[in-house]
């Protein structure tokens, strides 16, 4: 739990293989200002590489953060930090050829205290709850999502469609990184979830709603969410990172609960 002025911030991490996969090539990171989900592609182990060094470069960058973020520009801080994984990656596959073509997803956010800065690139997604109703607040960069803002597919036929998870963005050493990069303003009773595609490909957006709105604890939420995945098949790795935010009272920084 993490103690910003006026707001709390208390968080959940889970991460699964699923059913059917023997590595999890998911990558997530968590403290108490900085959240992300890192979902790699590029085949066995290479997927594992591209977004556990991601992972690792977000953790640098949040170890030489000052204590506090107070006016610090989220999003070049952001921007940097996918700018030195995506340069990390170039250099590992200078190293090792085998390892050309791999990449990873990224949606990650950076907590001030009153805001988040956001950066996304891929399919895995954020997510708010915010009085009951959830909201997706980043765009998935597909082929298919373009088709759906293009009128061509409705999102119940995207949702079905064989080639929806195929990316045209991504953080890769071998094409232009442009990730998407906002501010989201934050209110207390907020609830926010960043999770790989193994989840929202398996489970309908109405049902992780459902678990977010009723379900309390972080924790028991996210393993609520892994055990939907699994019980829709598990055919992918699924990553949740939580996030609530709270009302601290003075002195104490007792938690009030998100539910009103």
């Amino acid at each position: 739990m993490a103690h910003n002025g006026g707001l709390v911030l208390r968080y959940a991490v889970g991460s699964d293989p699923g059913l059917r996969r023997s590595n999890n090539e998911d990558a997530v990171y968590a403290s108490s200002r900085l959240l992300a989900v890192a979902d790699g592609m590029g085949g066995h182990a290479h997927g594992e590489v591209a977004s556990g060094t991601t992972a690792s470069v977000l953790a640098e960058l949040d170890a030489n953060l000052p204590a506090e973020l107070g006016d610090i520009d989220l999003l070049a801080t952001l921007a940097g930090a996918v700018a030195e994984a995506a340069r990390r990656l170039i250099d590992l596959i200078s190293q090792d050829a085998g390892l050309t073509g791999m990449g990873t997803t990224l949606t990650a956010l950076l907590w001030n205290g009153r805001e988040f800065g956001v950066v996304h690139l891929g399919d895995s997604r954020g997510y708010l709850l915010r009085d009951d109703t959830l909201h997706q607040i980043t765009r998935d960069h597909t082929m298919i999502q373009a088709l759906v803002d293009s009128g061509r597919l409705t999102p119940e036929q995207a949702a079905e469609h064989p080639r929806r998870s195929v990316l045209v963005r991504a953080l890769q050493a071998d094409t232009e990184v442009e990730p998407d990069l906002f501010l989201h303003q934050v209110a207390a009773g907020d609830r926010y979830l960043l999770c790989s595609d193994g989840l929202t490909d398996v489970v309908p957006v109405e049902a992780v709603g459902e678990a977010l709105a009723e379900i309390e604890d972080p924790d028991a939420a996210v393993r609520r969410l892994i055990e939907l995945a699994n019980e829709g098949g598990g055919p992918d790795n699924i990553s949740c990172v939580l996030a609530d935010v709270g009302e601290a009272s003075r002195g104490k920084g007792t938690w009030f609960s998100r539910r009103r």
